[in-house]
């Protein structure tokens, strides 16, 4: 797997208030940037997942400790398919 790199500056105390190494701090970066994308809708599980280094059970763990739900498809789509599956039940139960 081909990877490219992204180069972020941040206060050279940061480590130390966080108290966290050097790279715990650009694993920890990248976990957020992984979640808040995949929050967002912008990337798959599993394209998070690869973002963080994780395997997808380990990445749905974080999901579950950091509060971000791993049903991330918008309300309006959720009840559409709902209703959906409403009328199919219903047609199917009147056969």
């Amino acid at each position: 797997m081909s990877m490219a790199e992204v180069t972020i500056h941040y206060p050279a105390d940061l480590e130390e208030t966080v108290q966290t190494t050097p790279e715990e701090m650009r694993q920890q970066i990248r976990l957020m940037a992984a979640l808040k994308m995949f929050e967002l809708g912008k990337l798959s599980s599993g394209k998070a997942a690869e973002l963080a280094g994780l395997s997808r059970a380990d990445f749905f763990e974080a999901c579950a400790r950091y509060q971000v739900s791993v049903f991330n498809h918008p309300a309006g789509e959720v009840e559409a398919e709902l209703r959906q599956d409403l009328e199919t039940a219903t047609r199917l139960a009147a056969q």
